[in-house]
């Protein structure tokens, strides 16, 4: 986009998809408080980035030739993140992650959720969504650089669904109970669903790049950073192996993100 015209409706464009993304993680926010669980974010994390989505499209003078199938592909990973996401969840406690924020930063947690929670959430989604808005405005050609960017997007989502589904079985095997799951994508590594989503996002940003928007690079790297260093395998991994012993001779031999044999294996 070059014209100042073009960067003034692409900026308009994206404080209207901040705002929805705000309004909806404060109405998300009210219903927390009324259940007294701030893991329903998750739930909502990716419908956030959808909206935003959806609001660019709706709010841009005009979008470019790559707006139906991306738009497409960004339904199809917002509602299965959030309905897998939703079902996991189903019933029970309050995630013990929140459970520690929540202990961290009494007294009056459910009135400072809103920003330490709510509102963080929403400015995260807001940055990571840019690739959408940069491919959605941009009238330059479909070309190559958008066929790696779809075929690393989809191969994401389907590495993430597969990890998720071969898990969610596991689970499901009473005779499972207590073991950590090592078989399927998760001989190879101890996160398939994160690696799914590092691909996912590393591929909006090639369609981005192919559409001229490079300046986005700061949301795949974003997502890059919370996925191995703060909310994801750090976070998670933090004290699992006090939790679960058997869990440290998983991490002895199994790679933490990207796919590789487990050690020891021919």
């Amino acid at each position: 986009m070059n014209s100042m015209s073009d960067l003034s409706t692409m900026g308009h464009a994206a404080l209207c998809g901040s705002g929805a993304i705000l309004a909806l993680a404060g109405a998300t926010w009210i219903l927390s408080v009324v259940k007294r669980d701030v893991s329903i974010v998750d739930s909502v994390w990716s419908l956030l980035i959808l909206l935003a989505a959806l609001t660019y499209a709706a709010t841009l003078a005009a979008v470019g030739p790559r707006a139906p199938w991306l738009l497409a592909l960004a339904l199809l990973w917002a509602a299965r993140l959030a309905g897998y996401i939703t079902w996991r969840n189903w019933g029970e406690p309050e995630d013990h992650r929140y459970q520690a924020i929540r202990a961290r930063n009494q007294p009056n947690f459910a009135f400072k959720s809103l920003w330490l929670v709510f509102g963080l959430q929403g400015v995260l989604a807001a940055i990571v969504s840019l690739p959408l808005l940069a491919a959605l405005a941009s009238a330059r050609p479909v070309n190559g650089l958008d066929a790696a960017g779809i075929a690393l997007c989809v191969f994401g989502l389907l590495f993430e669904t597969v990890g998720d589904w071969q898990l969610a079985r596991f689970k499901a095997d009473p005779a499972n109970r207590g073991r950590v799951m090592d078989g399927g994508l998760w001989r190879y590594t101890r996160h398939p669903n994160y690696f799914g989503e590092f691909c996912v996002w590393w591929g909006f940003y090639l369609v981005a790049l192919a559409a001229g928007g490079f300046w986005t690079i700061v949301s795949p790297l974003l997502m890059s950073l919370l996925l191995l260093k703060v909310s994801g395998v750090a976070l998670l991994e933090k004290d699992i192996g006090l939790r679960r012993p058997a869990y440290r001779d998983y991490v002895a031999r199994t790679s933490a993100f990207f796919p590789r044999p487990p050690k020891g294996a021919l």
